[in-house]
């Protein structure tokens, strides 16, 4: 009797220690499919964050994703049927609250030459906005090509003379620097910009490989298992996805904002659509007051008129403005029309439309992945910048595959061997796999390119004095945001 007494102690102390959220070494809760608690070394040290959502990174604002009318709102003066209307739906995300701005831009300079300016001047110079992009043959801008991008008086007007391309690179400069700047600031590592020279410096890929052992700081994570200082894992919770250039779906949905549009609250209906970013078909400001009559976007009226008649300039700006200048448009989104014209990651094919999936509508997909050994148990070492390496997906890779057959998609029932159609580019047209799509209008057009279904290409290494861009986030989780679950829920699910 007393042997089956200790028995029965020693078999609840061991369910006890098991199965309760609030044993030694367990602080996440137990597991609603095994029982084995989180967080617990004893259980084998499977970790589960606390986690209360994703934070909004800097210069972001929350686009909440829905259906809407995607393409042309305007007549199609041109017969170019190149934007056919169409209901889409988009992923909520994140985007811009303005345009990049030149002082936004010469930051991204100046860490460029720091970190490679000795060692690779060619990275800094192939970063370099195109201020050539000024002149004119009949017109006196040489002003602009020393003093828009450099001077003081201009650091908070969007940067123009910027390509596709370097865009891409800026986007990539900066998701490193934000997840650089979170992890120091919560103390997990230590800043040190002297030491940040050529490949040695903060990669997200490269330091989640484990290919960047930066200066520790004074709150490092450790394994519970081995106790050992350990790098940040994604899955923690703490970095932050890419910023990008949005698609041109997002950009769309985003610069009409419809949600400005619901009648009353709760009800899954617009009113009517937009022409424009704000209501209305006027692009005057309409309400009586001191604004009345000024121009809600920078644009310009007709030929000869960039701004108006000194006294009561109509928009006050001649060029571009500033980047917060004007009204934001219901998700807080400033010069969605007018100002610059604005990348978007997409490649340019008249006929997308037509084919094009119905959420999360891009074409110009090439799916890549990491370069690994040949055994390919172990990564490829990082390139002499400091990044992660990767290749195309090859046609072997994917030949099973349901979902894709072939690495680069850009051409997907479009000029590819399913299709008719050829675009001969140099020939018969301008379009080609480098067409890359811009979108808004600029301080140098007339109206019909404010309406956000409008649309134009050029190709990704060509810049202009009116285009520039913002970027976007992938938002993670529920679509409401972070105090809101995925799926209605009707009170009675809790999680455990």
């Amino acid at each position: 009797m007393r042997k089956l007494i200790v028995f029965f102690a020693i078999s609840s102390i061991f369910l006890a220690n098991f199965s309760s959220c609030k044993s030694k070494g367990g602080s996440g809760g137990a597991s609603s499919v095994t029982g084995w608690n989180y967080n617990d070394a004893k259980n084998g040290g499977f970790e589960k964050v606390a986690y209360k959502g994703q934070d909004i990174a800097p210069g972001l604002v929350f686009v909440e994703g829905g259906t809407f009318m995607m393409g042309q709102k305007e007549q199609d003066v041109m017969f170019e049927w190149n934007s056919v209307p169409r209901k889409v739906s988009v992923n909520s995300f994140y985007m811009d609250e303005t345009e990049v701005a030149n002082i936004h831009y010469k930051e991204y300079l100046h860490w460029l030459t720091r970190v490679f300016g000795e060692s690779f001047p060619q990275v800094v110079a192939k970063a370099l906005p195109d201020t050539l992009v000024w002149r004119d043959e009949l017109a006196y801008n040489e002003p602009y090509l020393e003093y828009y991008f450099r001077h003081p008086s201009y650091d908070y007007y969007p940067v123009v003379g910027v390509n596709w391309l370097q865009a891409n690179d800026f986007a990539k400069w900066r998701s490193d620097r934000v997840n650089e700047g979170i992890l120091a600031k919560q103390g997990i590592i230590a800043l040190d910009p002297t030491s940040d020279v050529d490949d040695n410096n903060f990669n997200t890929g490269a330091y989640l490989a484990g290919q960047y052992e930066p200066q520790a700081g004074k709150k490092q994570k450790k394994d519970i298992m081995s106790k050992d200082i350990r790098n940040v894992r994604f899955e923690d919770g703490i970095l932050q996805p890419d910023y990008r250039l949005p698609t041109e779906s997002e950009w769309e949905f985003a610069a009409y904002s419809l949600k400005g549009n619901l009648p009353f609250k709760d009800e899954e209906r617009f009113t009517d659509q937009k022409l424009y970013p704000w209501n209305g078909f006027s692009l005057r400001y309409p309400k009586a007051g001191k604004y009345q009559g000024k121009f809600l976007s920078n644009f310009k009226r007709g030929r000869g008129d960039y701004m108006g008649i000194a006294g009561n300039l109509n928009d006050d700006a001649a060029i571009t403005a500033d980047i917060k200048s004007f009204f934001p448009n219901d998700y807080g989104l400033y010069n969605m029309a007018g100002n610059v014209n604005e990348w978007v990651m997409d490649v340019y094919r008249p006929m997308t439309s037509l084919d094009a999936n119905d959420l999360g509508t891009f074409r110009g997909n090439v799916f890549k992945t990491k370069l690994r050994s040949e055994d390919g148990t172990e990564l490829a070492e990082k390139d002499s910048l400091g990044r992660l390496q990767y290749r195309d997906v090859t046609e072997e890779e994917a030949a099973e595959r349901k979902n894709y057959r072939k690495s680069d998609v850009r051409n997907y029932i479009d000029q590819d061997e399913s299709s008719q159609v050829t675009y001969n580019y140099g020939i018969s047209s301008l379009v080609n796999d480098k067409s890359r799509v811009f979108k808004g209008g600029s301080w140098k057009d007339i109206a019909y390119w404010l309406s956000p279904g409008s649309r134009r290409h050029m190709q990704e290494f060509e810049a202009s004095d009116d285009i520039g861009f913002r970027c976007a986030m992938d938002r993670v989780g529920s679509p409401k945001g972070n105090k809101f679950p995925s799926g209605n829920n009707f009170g009675k699910a809790k999680r455990k």
